[in-house]
């Protein structure tokens, strides 16, 4: 790997943790993109490119209610301007020395809280229109903030902020759902069967994860104690 590509990852990958399966590809595709993003473009249009993308993927999923099933593939694309936009915006600004650590955590976490509450909206619109199972969004929804509060409560504890659950991190969950929505369009219906077992998988992996998070909390209370009775001591 070239040092200044080794610079620059080193620069954009600043606070972040990151144990995701595609973490290696990823961080080498960011650190190519950040050097070739035109000065014009900021950090919060890069944020509102992500959210376009999220828009784009809701609207597939009406589009396909109402049109043809294969607009769902405008999803795909939708995600990949997520991606674009939500992996860049933050990276952008620490590759410009221009961080505003809080200000960027405050507005990721609610741009993509309000991304997940509208792709699970979409996914109701579409399944509910022909079967009774559009609750799967509603639980898509809830166990994808289970793992966004997990995240957060972890980052309160341990002072690291890693936005990935095990070896899936937003990436993967973009890219699994793309798949979803490609093996929807050549088996109708099939949506329904991914999106329960992506359910149950984000289920299982919440749990470990919580169990996780409450042994760090138990951990951290025990140095805690330990520390004030030291200082008491002394």
């Amino acid at each position: 790997m070239k040092k200044e590509t080794i610079e620059v990852l080193s620069t954009i990958s600043k606070g972040r943790h990151r144990t995701n399966l595609m973490k290696i590809q990823e961080q080498k595709a960011l650190a190519y993109l950040v050097t070739r993003i035109p000065d014009c473009i900021t950090s919060n249009m890069l944020t509102g490119i992500g959210f376009i993308g999220s828009l784009i993927t809701v609207a597939s999923f009406i589009l396909a209610t109402y049109v043809d099933r294969a607009l769902l593939l405008l999803g795909v694309v939708g995600f990949f301007i997520n991606w674009f936009g939500d992996s860049l915006d933050g990276r952008i600004a620490y590759y410009r020395h221009t961080p505003r650590k809080w200000y960027g955590f405050s507005l990721d976490i609610t741009v993509d809280w309000i991304t997940t509450i509208l792709i699970g909206a979409g996914y109701i619109i579409y399944v509910a229109y022909s079967s009774s199972w559009g609750l799967v969004g509603f639980i898509f929804v809830v166990m994808y903030g289970w793992e966004m509060i997990t995240a957060l409560l972890r980052y309160k504890i341990t002072d690291k902020y890693s936005i990935d659950n095990g070896l899936f991190g937003p990436t993967e969950v973009r890219i699994l759902i793309s798949l979803i929505l490609i093996l929807e369009v050549l088996l109708p219906d099939s949506i329904i069967y991914s999106g329960i077992l992506a359910c149950i998988m984000l289920f299982i992996a919440n749990i470990i994860d919580t169990r996780k998070l409450l042994v760090l909390g138990n951990e951290r209370d025990q140095n805690e104690k330990e520390l004030k009775e030291k200082e008491k001591n002394d």
